[in-house]
């Protein structure tokens, strides 16, 4: 008996590995979060498939649910949304199944970030303008940040940011960034990332929370200048006379 974790993606159906659909399909029983994992992904699930939301579970029932599976050997397909090494809360699960000797794997998935840049048409790292991106939030209920990690620290670096579970703090968001990267800095809110009823608004530092308004907590803030830059170098790695190991003419280049 295994626990496989899967990455479900950012909430389009087909936004799914191969490897985590023949899992799920092969597998009896499936946990899943279903306020944020797609119904649709559970089609993949074999006939007969017990399955479990754990959206009103706590981690306690939730373990319960895989020691009874572990009891009868059956294989179980937890389902988180985008990638799992992310804010998945899988870490906590992980210790607890080491502790009771249960093995499992870990599928990654697409994660909201990625989903988000690609609806908007966007490369968050382009030369001379960024080439770090930042994964961050704010402070929450569930998890409070380490000393060190705050939005001043990150803007220092100019990299592209990439704000998860803060949407309701928008305006103090903005107002934190715009010493660093000046108030006329594009930023992009995209709700639910790749899903059919998906939102994008695009503003800058100074007026995105009046553009915005209220918005649920399934928003993803992209800040930084890659969002809008448009005078950028062109990269060295697809120049002419860029020396490289698999372009024509070197002595030494692979053939295909």
């Amino acid at each position: 008996m295994t626990v496989h974790f899967i990455g479900a993606g950012p909430g389009a159906p087909d936004l799914l590995t191969l490897r985590g659909r023949d899992l799920i399909a092969a597998c009896p029983v499936c946990l899943y979060a279903g306020s944020l994992v797609p119904e649709a992904v559970l089609a993949h699930c074999p006939e007969g498939a017990r399955i479990v939301n754990t959206a009103p579970m706590d981690l306690d029932a939730i373990m319960a649910e895989i020691s009874a599976a572990h009891a009868a050997g059956q294989d179980v397909a937890r389902l988180h949304s985008g990638d799992l090494s992310v804010w998945s809360a899988m870490g906590e699960q992980l210790r607890r199944l080491r502790a009771l000797g249960i093995p499992f794997t870990v599928t990654p998935g697409v994660p909201a970030f990625a989903a988000a840049a690609a609806t908007l048409g966007s490369e968050l790292t382009l030369p001379g303008v960024a080439q770090s991106v930042v994964l961050t939030r704010t402070p929450g209920r569930a998890s409070a940040m380490p000393e060190g990690e705050t939005l001043a620290a990150f803007a220092a670096t100019k990299a592209t940011l990439a704000i998860h579970l803060s949407i309701h703090r928008l305006a103090r968001v903005a107002e934190e960034l715009a010493p660093f990267y000046g108030p006329d800095c594009p930023v992009a809110v995209v709700w639910r990332a790749s899903w059919p009823d998906q939102r994008i608004i695009r503003g800058t530092l100074a007026d995105i929370a009046d553009l915005v308004g209220a918005m649920e907590r399934t928003a993803l803030i992209l800040v930084g200048p890659a969002l809008a830059a448009e005078g950028f170098s062109e990269s060295r790695l697809y120049a002419a006379d860029y020396d490289r190991r698999f372009r024509a003419g070197r002595t030494d280049a692979v053939k295909s």
